[in-house]
C-alpha cells in the first residue's frame, strides 16, 4: 500500500512513501576520522618546485596544484623557504615546545642537595639518641662529664 504525498512549498514535487517501511531511512552516525597533517619531505618540495619553474603556460600551476592537491600558499611559502636557505630552510621543523638548555652544573647541584638531606637526617637521629641517652642517665644517675668549650 502506498500513499502519495505532496509538498506545499512547490506543487510540481511529490513523494511515494510506503508504508512497508517502518522506519525512514537515516544517515550514518558515525563520526569520520580526521585525517592526519600532511608531511612534506625536502626531496618533495624541491621536486614541485621545479615543476612549478618548469610550468609556462598560463593554467599549467593550477593544473599542477590540483593534481598533487596542493594550494597556492603551499608553494610560495616553500619558494621563500627556499630563497631563505635552501635545504636549511625546507626542513621540516620540530613542533612544540622548545626544550630549554641544560645546566652543566644543574647534576652537581642536585647531588649536593642529596647528599644534604641525607646527612641532615644523620644529624637529627644522632642528636635524638644523645638526648635519650641524657635522659637515661639523669633517671639512672649517672653524672656526665663537663664540655670543655673552645675558644676561637
Amino acid at each position: 500500500m502506498q500513499f502519495e504525498t505532496k509538498s506545499i512549498h512547490s506543487p510540481k514535487q511529490s513523494s511515494q512513501v510506503s508504508m512497508t517501511d517502518k522506519e525512514p531511512k537515516r544517515p550514518d552516525p558515525e563520526v569520520l576520522e580526521k585525517k592526519p597533517r600532511r608531511r612534506f619531505t625536502t626531496k618533495y618540495k624541491l621536486s614541485i618546485l621545479v615543476e612549478v619553474d618548469a610550468c609556462s603556460k598560463p593554467g599549467d600551476i593550477g593544473e599542477l596544484l590540483r593534481r598533487e592537491g596542493l594550494y597556492y600558499s603551499n608553494i610560495r611559502t616553500w619558494q621563500r623557504q627556499f630563497k631563505a636557505g635552501a635545504l636549511k630552510g625546507l626542513a621540516p621543523k620540530k613542533r612544540g615546545r622548545k626544550k630549554l638548555a641544560v645546566n652543566p652544573l644543574a647534576k652537581r647541584v642536585a647531588e649536593l642537595e642529596r647528599d644534604n638531606t641525607r646527612l641532615a637526617k644523620k644529624l637529627k637521629q644522632a642528636e635524638t639518641i644523645i638526648e635519650v641517652q641524657k635522659k637515661i642517665s639523669e633517671i639512672l644517675g649517672i653524672s656526665q662529664p663537663e664540655k670543655k668549650e673552645e675558644s676561637s
